[in-house]
């Protein structure tokens, strides 16, 4: 067997203890978030592999399903790091700050309250433990809203035939304090959405459900993100 042959099966016995050793420490870390020495076995094995698709390359033009690039165990810390703090899970210090509000409002059109209703009574029951008797839906807010709590807030809850949707607007805002939603009485509606002094608009994306009947797009009225 050639040399050129030797190097190809030892490139792939690395590639097998490589794929061991990383396979080890993920079990040792046991989800452990930026694990270090996770990282430094997933370079070992990244470059194992791409050492073995080179020579496979070379031998016999061929090339594995890998598709990874060679990294330096020197630079890996500094070019890749693990998570936004680095391999040492430190946060870096950041001069400035921020926090970004997003507001969203869409509407919908209920063609059947009848039916809108009915699914919501569905997902009540569906929530609630088996055998427990549940109260019924009592109308269209209380549907949506029992929608909403069913998909864990999610707007695409609503993405159902039994709702028809309408435009819709979404606005970015800098702020310089987080919501805070105990500071609002549970009755307070305007509150928690009410620009507070300091806070600045990005800009704002129009939504339109439907398109004008002559095809025509407009493009929406965005200011430019700074």
């Amino acid at each position: 067997m050639s040399d050129e042959h030797n190097a190809l099966d030892a490139a792939l016995e690395q590639v097998f203890q490589a794929a061991r050793a990383h396979l080890a420490t993920v079990k040792a870390a046991q989800g452990r978030i930026d694990d270090d020495d996770v990282w430094q076995a997933y370079v070992a094995l990244n470059n194992a592999s791409y050492a073995y698709d080179e020579l496979l390359l070379d031998a016999f033009g061929e090339v594995t399903p890998w598709d990874v690039e060679s990294i330096d165990p020197q630079e890996a810390d500094e070019r890749f790091g693990v998570g936004a703090g680095g391999v040492d899970g430190a946060e870096p210090d950041d001069p400035h700050p921020q926090v970004v509000s997003v507001r969203q409002r869409r509407d919908y059109r209920v063609p059947s309250v009848a039916a809108l209703v009915r699914i919501a009574d569905a997902a009540r029951r569906q929530g609630s433990p088996s055998g427990e008797a549940v109260e019924p839906v009592d109308g269209v807010g209380e549907a949506v809203l029992e929608l909403l709590q069913a998909g864990d807030g999610s707007l695409g809850a609503l993405d159902i035939p039994e709702l028809e949707p309408l435009d819709g607007v979404v606005m970015v805002h800098e702020v310089d304090t987080p919501l805070d939603p105990d500071a609002f009485e549970d009755g307070d509606v305007d509150g928690p959405f009410r620009s507070a002094a300091g806070d600045q608009i990005v800009g704002r994306l129009d939504e339109h459900a439907y398109l004008p009947d002559d095809g025509a797009v407009d493009e929406p009225d965005v200011p430019s993100i700074r």
